[in-house]
């Protein structure tokens, strides 16, 4: 994968960019000024990151697989160690599909009736390829969503959830949380050192 140098990712008028960004040449962003990137974040092939004047923020440790989209004026937040897999598709807004108005970007909003709402990937939480997530879902910390589920609706934290629409399936483990603080351990350690 061909990735922008971190010279050329000061330039391209990102709100911020933190260390250790990594980001396809092939990825597109729309309202790069209102992106903010933290660190040790991974962008592959083919994403496309469209964010609204309320922005789109990124985490640290975070990877978004190919072919995945963050789009819509609402904000979009993804908090740190959280995973997005190939092909996920994340929107903070939504047309109105009642009939009641038209439908489409290329209208004047009076005739449109479009909601925009929040959307936040909490913290160690992993979005399974071909996931759907809609405006306004609260995925709390450390949930699992399996491949191809329609998130529809906010997520209570550390659950496995699937299908279309989303259903819990079990508990996920937090064994990882210990992993977590071994790793904060062994890089604070490291940058004291350095």
């Amino acid at each position: 994968m061909s990735t922008y140098t971190s010279v050329e990712l000061k330039k391209m008028g990102f709100d911020h960019v933190g260390e250790h960004v990594r980001i396809s040449r092939k990825a597109s962003f729309y309202g790069i000024e209102n992106i903010t990137l933290g660190n040790y974040v991974r962008i592959d092939d083919f994403c496309v990151l469209s964010a609204g004047v309320n922005g789109i923020f990124i985490g640290n440790y975070i990877h978004i697989g190919c072919y995945s989209s963050i789009i819509g004026a609402g904000a979009v937040t993804l908090h740190d160690y959280c995973n997005i897999s190939s092909r996920v598709s994340i929107y903070s807004s939504n047309d109105d599909y009642s009939g009641e108005y038209m439908t489409s970007p290329m209208l004047p909003t009076e005739f449109t009736n479009v909601s925009v709402q929040e959307v936040s990937i909490g913290k160690h939480s992993i979005l399974g390829c071909g996931s759907v997530i809609l405006p306004g879902v609260i995925i709390e910390e450390g949930c699992a969503i399996g491949a191809l589920s329609l998130v529809n609706k906010s997520l209570n934290a550390w659950g496995v959830y699937a299908g279309q629409p989303v259903k819990y399936i079990k508990e996920r483990s937090k064994a990882l949380l210990k992993l977590e603080d071994k790793f904060d351990q062994k890089n604070r350690h490291k940058s004291i050192n350095s």
